[in-house]
This record gives C-alpha cells, structure tokens and sequence, in this order.
C-alpha cells in the first residue's frame, strides 16, 4: 500500500503568486528549529529550498512527528501557502512559506559525513566518496540540469538540420587515436579484446559510406591518460557527420549550433560568424591554437632586435634556430614583486623554460633582469617593439620554438587571471583553421597526423605530400571559447589513393593499414561520398557556460585524479576463477 504523497508543486518554484493555495511537497529536510509552539524546517528538492511552519493548530500527532524531523529526512508535506512575515532574499521562495497541514516521513537519515550546502568546502575526495549526497546540493541539481538542458537543445537542432542520431559500437577495435585504449577481454574468443571508443571516428565515416547523409550521437568515449581538470578518463562528445559538404558548410551549421545554445540557455545573443584565425597567426599573437582573445598580451618576435647580442641565452636559442618572444604586462610592474616573478619562473620551468627574462618600464630607465648584458639603449629598442610604456613590464623567453610558445601562451593567460582580465560573461568564440597536417618529432625523425590519419590536406598543398610534408596545410577546424577548445573536426579524405598517401607519409606500412584500419579501407571501394564532421567536448561546453573550472562539477559521479570511482570503488581486482574463464593470467 502506498503511503506518498502525490507532489502538486516542486519546493524551488513556489512565489507570492502560490499564496493562499494548497500544496504537496515532497524533499529532504535541510534544517529544523524548534521555537516552542513553532516548528520551523527548511525543505529541499531539485529546485530549491521552502520554509515549512509547523504550530500548535495542527494535530499533537502531527506536531510531535516534525518535532522527531532531523537533517536528510525524506518527508512528504500537505499545507498552505502563505506570506512569509520575516523575508528572506536570499533564496527565490523567500517571501513565502508554507503553513503544514499533514506530515509523512519516508525515511530517516543519520548524520550524513559531508554537509548539504553549497558553500560547505569539503574536500573533494570526499564529495566524490559520497556522491550521492553531494548531488543533493542545489548547485549541483542545477548543473545536472543546465547539461540536460543543453544536450536536449543539441538533439532538437540538429534534428531541425537533417541531422539523425544513431548509436556506434561501445565493443570496438583497438585503433590508434593518440591516447590508451581501455581494453575489454573477449570470453568467447579467448586471448582477444575489444576497446572501448576513444572516439566513434571511423563508424561514422562508415555511416557516411551507409547514405546516413547526417549523423549525430551524444557519444560516451573513453580515453587511458593522466587527468586534470578538463580530462576524464570516461567523458561524453556531441559527435557530428555530414556528407558532400566543405569546410563553410561544417562551420555554418555549427556556428547556428552555438548561437541558439548561447539564446535560448545563456540569454545571451552572439554575433555569427565567428573570427576564422589561422594557425600559425594564432601561435604566433598568442602562442597556442586556443588563444584566449579577452585580453591583450600578445606575443612579439625579437630575433632581429636582440640579433648578434652575446647574452649567452639569446645567442643559443638563436643559434640553434629557435626563437627570441616576450609580452608585455599593461601596468604590470607594480602588480608583481620580485619574489612574484620568481614563482612565475619556476611555473614557466613546467613548459620547458630555462627561465625568463624580465623587464620593468619606469620613467627615465628600464630596470631589468639583464642590465649588466644590455645598455639602456638596447633595452629600449627591445621595448619598443611592445611600445611599452612607463609601469609596463615585459617576460622574454628564448628556446625551441615549442617550448617559447608554450610558455608565453601560459604566462599570458596566467597573468590575465591574477589581475582579474578573465571575464566569465564575455564569451569570445573564434575557430582556427588551417592547421599543420602534420606534426614532426625530432626525437624519432618521423612525422605523426596532428589531429588523425583520415584528416584531408588542402587540395592545393597535396603536391607537397612528398617533397614537404611539414608545410602540407589540413582541412582542420577547431571551436575555441575563451581559451578553451570546445571541439574540433576536419573534413576526411575520402579519395582511396589520396589515404594510402597519407599512411605513406606517416610511415605506416600497408600490413599496418590493413591489420588497424582495413574494415575502413574495404568500404572506400564502394564509393565513398566527401565528407566532414566534428565533435563537442559536453563536458567542457557545459563547464564553461556554467562558470565551473572542473568538469567534474558537471558530471554525476565523475573519477578523481588517480581515475578511480570513489563511490563504487572501481576499478577493483576480481576473483580467479573469473580471470580463468576469461583466459587472462595476471603477471606479477
């Protein structure tokens, strides 16, 4: 026999408007006060937290049941809504409350390990171990339903495109997409495993080859590589195909995409299209491929200024074809101490910096790091290049090109945050197009596909496959939101020829081919129509338009650090006999 009571209203959504109505609320109880004749409980649901008044007009029964409510009990509650005497603006209900009638308690609760609120600044670790507690926090209810709103928002426009969703194999082959697979053994075929997707790449290439036209999937991937606080090891793509289309039409559809998400979740009404900046234009203003545009500090090059000096650290990093860069601090030399710029040094070490080299602007003279290698004229004509000012200070690094850019594309964004330039409600999006095809690893004296073997390269830069493959442009697009890359995606080689000379280039044999790739290869017979595609990182999207700096405040029960689940305590080991029949010996 049921005992619920049948809900009328969430608690969250009560106002003034409700008052004087009947209402059955169903929740947790956040808090209780007991004032004598009064009975005061705070009731919590997903959408926010009611005032409950029990008096000495209800029933002793009643009474002496809400007298027995403590925090977590799950109850159920029949009053009527009235004006709230003592106002709270805090909350959205807060100018009223509800008069209980009737009381029934589901369950009760002990004291649970983490408190209930949002500002409670419980260790992570701990939140993670009981989940299931902290996605009681409204905060965390709100994300929950801001990435619903979102991903709900996603499947109706693409659907309005021609878009159809399809679901790809979870069970795959092992294929090479620049991170571990995690493996799945294979009871039936003993010694044999799938992978688990790092992407649905090729199964969508082969809808394409299957006249789908336009596919899309909110598709889980799983990827085996060390985390931070936009990685996790299991995370879910907004992963789009479409057939005969090019590069405009790819970007076209996406940027209507993310017009309608920024309307109808942010309020907000952005300008399409979006700024299309090159690679290498971009690495070279900001040193990275996702340039954080809200702010200034945009790199200078000072190898002709600082050419023939024997400062021994610009001397070496020019000898050996590297590059000179700095940026310049609008006023931020009285922003950052000494000891400031020391710790800004040892951060900069983490991208292979030796160290850097600074400059602070005053009337008159340029104090510096390196005055007693540099005249005051020297120094000037650097500063010039930045038309640095009085109170300006300017970071110089000198190294392989890789390691300058990394560096300074850091420095830039890190300083932007110290000194408050990192607006959350400015919403820069640009793509940068044009990539490399290709990256070069000096260590193996062989090239590797920046984004993926089945990326097309410019039709123009395709002669160059063979005598300079470095310079070989690609048919690449990736979405940046202030600093963040949101996703990227390429149009695919769809020609047979022209993808056994990309494997070629890429040193892969045609055994290799065959063994990773030939269920892919096998379909391009049959004619293959041109095609493209991209995906979304959901997670990274729905962080960043909810102001979060994890996405793990976004995901249910996401892992921590060391890939773990804390709450089921995955990945564990299991018992012998299951190995066995599996054909699997653990060694060690």
């Amino acid at each position: 026999m049921s005992n619920v009571f049948k809900r009328t209203h969430m608690c969250g959504v009560l106002n003034s408007g409700n008052i004087n109505e009947n209402v059955v609320l169903n929740g947790w109880i956040q808090k209780r006060r007991n004032l004598g004749g009064l009975i005061f409980c705070d009731l919590r649901d997903k959408t926010g937290i009611v005032q409950v008044v029990f008096d000495d007009k209800i029933p002793q029964e009643i009474f002496e049941k809400a007298d027995r409510l403590r925090s977590e009990y799950v109850v159920g509650i029949k009053g009527i809504v009235k004006e709230r005497q003592s106002k709270n603006k805090d909350i959205p209900t807060g100018d009223i409350e509800i008069f209980a009638s009737d009381l029934v308690i589901y369950s009760e609760a002990e004291t649970p390990p983490i408190y209930i609120k949002d500002d409670d600044n419980v260790d992570e670790n701990l939140r993670l171990k009981y989940r299931y507690l902290d996605l009681r926090k409204v905060k965390m209810q709100k994300n929950l339903t801001f990435r619903h709103n979102i991903t709900k928002l996603a499947r109706d426009y693409f659907d309005s495109q021609g878009f159809t969703e399809i679901e790809t194999p979870i069970l795959n082959k092992p294929t090479p997409e620049g991170a571990r697979d995690y493996l799945v053994p294979s009871r039936v075929n003993p010694g044999e495993f799938y992978a688990l997707p790092q992407s649905p790449q090729l199964f969508k290439q082969l809808l394409m080859v299957g006249g789908a036209d336009r596919y899309m999937q909110i598709a889980k991937c799983f990827r085996d590589e060390d985390l931070r606080a936009d990685r996790q090891p299991e995370f879910t793509q907004i992963d789009l195909e479409m057939s005969f289309v090019d590069v405009d039409d790819v970007i076209e559809i996406q940027e209507g995409f993310l017009k309608r998400v920024m309307k109808e979740i942010m309020n907000v009404d952005i300008q399409i299209p979006f700024l299309r900046l090159p690679y290498d234009e971009a690495m070279e203003r900001y040193g990275s491929d996702k340039p954080d545009t809200r702010f200034g500090f945009e790199l200078k090059k000072l190898n002709d200024v600082v050419a023939g000096t024997e400062f021994k650290v610009f001397a070496d990093a020019l000898e050996k074809n590297g590059d000179v860069r700095g940026i310049n601090i609008d006023g931020g030399s009285d922003h950052f101490s000494r000891k400031d710029l020391d710790k800004l040094t040892d951060s900069a070490k983490h991208y292979g910096a030796k160290g850097l080299v600074w400059m602070r602007m005053s009337e008159g003279e340029i104090n510096s790091s390196v005055n007693k290698f540099f005249t005051q004229e020297q120094l000037a004509q650097i500063a010039a290049v930045f038309d640095a000012k009085p109170g300006d200070l300017i970071l110089i690094a000198a190294d392989k090109p890789k390691v300058v850019f990394d560096t300074l594309g850091f420095l830039r964004r890190e300083i932007a945050g110290r000194l408050g330039l990192l607006d959350d409600k400015q919403f820069n999006f640009l793509w940068v197009v044009d990539f490399p095809l290709f990256e070069y690893d000096d260590e193996t004296d062989s090239y590797s596909a920046m984004h993926h073997p089945f990326t097309c390269p410019r039709l123009e830069d395709v002669p160059m496959l063979d005598s300079q493959p470095g310079k070989v442009k690609a048919l690449a697009y990736d979405i940046v939101l202030n600093g963040v890359e949101l996703g990227g995606g390429s149009i695919r080689i769809h020609d047979k020829n022209l993808q056994a000379k990309m494997f070629e280039v890429l040193g892969l044999s045609k055994e290799v081919c065959e063994s990773k790739f030939g269920f892919l290869l096998e379909a391009f017979k049959y004619g293959t129509p041109p095609h493209g595609g991209l995906a979304y990182g959901l997670d990274r999207l729905v962080m960043l338009l909810s102001g979060e700096h994890s996405i793990r405040e976004v995901m249910a029960f996401p892992k921590n650090q060391a890939a773990q689940c804390m709450v089921s305590d995955a990945p564990t080991g299991v018992p012998e006999e299951q190995l066995e029949e599996l054909s699997i010996n653990i060694r060690g």
